[in-house]
């Protein structure tokens, strides 16, 4: 076999690239606005939810595509000689549109300007932002570039509403984790742990999984999304403010691999070698590569004194079945009728994980009057959901159980299975200048009401508070209004002008307790 090296045109970074991240349809848009433009205004709303119970969105990610894409990724174009970027821009333009009167005059005129004219205007990250109300603008500074303002609107809405949207959907879990742990007894700091992020091998990519378990991360420390880690240091600095901390931790754990290679009949070996090369500490134990109820009945009995003697617990995983019936019990289930249990050899399913291990190791009533197990926890990380994590917690409860005594897993199940429309996430402009006369510009379909409304703000924009304290929308603003916004300046023209550290836009959202 023959290998032969990639042809040049393949190990060429492109000077342009950053211009073609956008729809192909944009690229002639200049043209199409009203003779005159001089001026646009757009701006990115969550418009609807399609998660029951959620109303608002947390906005995150604005930061890391200014510096990622704003900066970053228009550097080389900015770096290259004039005529050489010009001159493969309009290449690129007759690969895709032929032979067209786009033109490259545009395109020459922002390489000599050497930056983005824009200005983003955006609350605090981590804010939990109404539905409807915007949480980011952008507009332009100049008159000769009011065509960028839509041009960067893809690359905008790609970069922004996944990590927002995972952020807030951790933003889910913790309140319900929260209420389930006060309820019990459990320490509020536990709950910083309660949610691990194993969502990386379902993400689309490795950038998608880095930002999606970037916003899983201001609501819990708990992961393994190591390139989320990456992703904070690079573009949520501690440099911009306060001491990070602590990004995300984990324990030692094993996987199918691990806990399968020495094949059934030497799984209790197996169990025992890994507790016995990790003495101390917690880790983290895969139970259920054969038969679940036959390493809770059996191996682990055999184990015991290691188990018991060890300075941290062991974290039991089963990761097939009913999350709930499998932690649980299916005695537990809602509406289930009391009836005479059976012996656990008969029927582990009735009793579940936890009931299981603390036959075996026994249990603590913490301050609550609620049980924690001793040496050991359960951890269930597969198809877990908000809706069945409620469930969890709340079984376990009923069956006198702490919420301390389980960590559940959030893959891919939770932060993939979204979309753009999950909360209907659009950049829309609201205001042009034309001729020097200001136009308030929006959509009206009248085939698209109700949940499915289409309708966008118009005119200038402002956020404020209401007199409940909730972040109300101001169309129409005036100069004034626009000032005492709470979408303030944070990029313009190149620089930032506002960062915000991870520990910070933490701080905003306050769930983080420790």
């Amino acid at each position: 076999m023959t290998i032969t090296a990639a042809p040049a045109e393949l190990t060429t970074a492109s000077t342009t690239a950053a211009l073609f991240q956008t729809d192909a349809y944009k690229l002639g848009h200049i043209h199409m606005y009203p003779r005159g433009t001089t001026k646009v205004l757009s701006n990115f709303t969550n418009r609807g939810s399609r998660l029951e119970g959620v109303d608002h969105v947390v906005h995150f990610g604005l930061q890391a595509f200014l510096q990622k894409f704003c900066l970053e990724a228009f550097a080389p174009f900015f770096a290259a000689d004039e005529d050489d970027a010009v001159a493969e821009y309009q290449g690129g333009l007759d690969d895709i549109l032929g032979p067209n009167t786009v033109g490259t005059g545009h395109i020459r005129a922002l390489h000599r300007r050497g930056y983005l004219p824009l200005i983003f205007r955006a609350v605090p990250e981590g804010t939990r932002v109404p539905l409807r109300v915007p949480s980011v603008t952008v507009e332009s500074t100049e008159p000769e570039f009011f065509w960028l303002v839509n041009y960067i609107e893809t690359a905008l809405s790609a970069s922004i509403w996944q990590p927002s949207t995972a952020a807030t959907i951790a933003d889910k879990y913790r309140g319900i984790l929260d209420a389930a742990a006060e309820k019990t007894g459990t320490d509020a700091a536990f709950v910083d742990w309660q949610l691990h992020d194993f969502s990386f091998r379902g993400m689309p990519g490795v950038e998608a999984a880095a930002a999606s378990g970037a916003g899983h991360l201001l609501s819990f420390k708990g992961s393994d999304s190591l390139a989320s880690a990456d992703f904070i240091r690079r573009y949520y600095n501690s440099s911009f403010g306060a001491d990070n901390g602590q990004i995300l931790g984990s324990i030692p754990a094993s996987e199918h691999a691990v806990m399968c290679a020495g094949g059934q009949e030497g799984e209790a070996d197996t169990f025992r070698h890994i507790l016995e090369v990790n003495p101390s500490g917690n880790i983290s134990l895969v139970s259920d590569g054969f038969d679940l109820w036959h390493v809770l009945q059996n191996i682990l009995p055999g184990l015991k004194d290691i188990i018991t003697s060890r300075d941290g617990n062991v974290v039991i995983r089963p990761d097939s079945g009913d999350p709930a019936d499998i932690v649980c019990g299916t005695s537990t289930r809602p509406g289930a009728v009391p009836d005479t249990a059976p012996p656990m050899a008969e029927d582990p399913a009735y009793f579940g994980v936890a009931a299981l291990l603390e036959a075996e190791f026994g249990s603590t009533l913490n301050g609550a009057g609620y049980k924690v197990l001793n040496n050991v926890r359960v951890m269930y990380g597969d198809s877990i959901t908000p809706e069945r994590a409620a469930d969890i917690t709340a079984r376990l409860e009923k069956a006198g159980y702490a919420a301390e005594n389980v960590v559940l897993g959030a893959g891919s199940f939770t932060y993939q299975y979204v979309t753009r429309d999950t909360f209907s996430s659009a950049v829309k402009v609201t205001y042009i200048e034309v001729n020097g006369e200001g136009r308030n510009v929006f959509k009206d379909p009248i085939t698209a009401k109700g949940f499915g409304s289409k309708r966008s703000a118009t005119g200038r924009l402002a956020v404020t508070r209401n007199d409940d304290g909730e972040l109300a929308l101001i169309e129409k603003a005036t100069p004034e209004q626009e000032e005492a916004s709470l979408l303030q300046p944070v990029w313009a023209n190149g620089e930032f002008l506002r960062r915000q550290s991870f520990a910070d836009v933490r701080e905003v959202l306050g769930n983080i307790s420790s």
